[in-house]
């Protein structure tokens, strides 16, 4: 049979009990009042405006769980630690947010735009494959492929090799660096360990471990 008794416990590091304590044999029973005085510590905290802790004691010996809900005295501001308001933005701040946004998608769209960007089709016929084909390779890593949000895909035709085949390391920089924006940016950008050639030039060459390398220096963050 379930009981339930209230107890007070004296005040300990500015607390006080204020609810009901359960002790209960069955487990269901536990469980229920679990239940009920989590949603009073809720109700509680809300209405106080501060923390409640929300307690259960197992006793082993004497068979029962007790579960308190203890109200906590606020904290001095000596102790307590300071929580900065979230603020909106200013207007300067906004704008200048927006202004670097709006960059951003213009020099997107001048990428996309420029002569070596294919779209799927055209860059399907020139591996002689299927646009479907491309895509999946684009999936799975093996060619580049960049989103745009208005041109839909497209290839940069100079990430073939002299045999006409996508460069073999495409897939293992998909997964150093988790996106294809990423390879994009580490291909046509120089780097100190290639000498300072860019890693698509260091590709012509034949420098795929090099290219690797460096790419795993990058996502480490070894140049930034």
């Amino acid at each position: 049979m379930t009981t339930t008794k209230t107890v007070p416990n004296e005040p300990r590091n500015g607390s006080s009990n204020i609810a009901l304590s359960m002790k209960l044999p069955r487990q269901a029973d536990f469980e229920k009042a679990l239940i009920r005085q989590y949603a009073k510590a809720i109700k509680l905290s809300r209405k106080a405006g501060h923390q409640v802790s929300f307690r259960v004691v197992v006793d082993p010996l004497a068979g029962a769980q007790t579960i308190s809900v203890v109200e906590e005295e606020p904290l001095s501001h000596q102790d307590a630690f300071p929580v900065e308001e979230a603020r909106e933005p200013d207007d300067e701040l906004e704008a200048a947010l927006t202004a670097a946004r709006e960059r951003g998608r213009r020099r997107v769209a001048e990428i996309l735009a420029e002569d070596d960007m294919l779209s799927a089709e055209t860059f399907a016929d020139l591996l002689g494959v299927s646009r479907v084909t491309v895509n999946t390779k684009r999936q799975n890593g093996q060619v580049l492929g960049l989103d745009g949000a208005k041109r839909g895909f497209r290839f940069p035709s100079w990430q073939l090799d002299r045999d006409g085949r996508p460069y073999a390391v495409l897939p293992k920089l998909h997964e150093i660096l988790g996106g294809a924006w990423a390879v994009y940016r580490f291909l046509v950008t120089p780097h100190g360990a290639l000498d300072g050639r860019k890693a698509l030039d260091a590709l012509k060459r034949g420098q795929d471990d090099e290219v690797v390398a460096a790419a795993e220096s990058v996502a480490r963050g070894d140049f930034l």
